[in-house]
């Protein structure tokens, strides 16, 4: 079974920081496009960051300068790092990925479960 686990998460106050993670585990080939979602009660779910395999990143205007986003292949996981913690980042934050498995030539969409951001002042 292939799953994608966001952790981190948490109660930080305005200002701070936190780092996200989203872990794939199970049996698989490889991992392309990753991102991170966010979603806020009562609002549509918005992309905030994504990156490639080979680490092109991209990151929303509304969030470009505070959070940076990256990975480690090796360990099948995707990091967020999250600076200057505003009001407005409290959300529930979404990894979401294109993974392949073994044995098969497409990749198939996942997402985690989420992991909620609290954020406090």
């Amino acid at each position: 079974q292939v799953q994608l686990v966001e952790s981190g998460g948490g109660l930080v106050q305005a200002g701070g920081s936190l780092r996200l993670s989203c872990a794939a585990s199970g049996r698989f080939a490889s991992i392309s496009t990753m991102a991170w979602y966010r979603q806020a009660s009562g609002k549509q779910r918005e992309l905030v960051a994504s990156i490639t395999a080979g680490g092109n990143t991209n990151i929303a205007d509304s969030v470009k300068g505070r959070f940076t986003v990256s990975r480690d292949n090796t360990k099948g996981t995707m990091y967020l790092q999250i600076n200057s913690l505003k009001p407005e980042d409290k959300d529930i934050y979404y990894c979401n990925a294109f993974i392949r498995k073994i044995g098969l030539s497409t990749s198939s969409i996942y997402w985690g479960q989420g992991t909620q951001v609290t954020v406090a002042s």
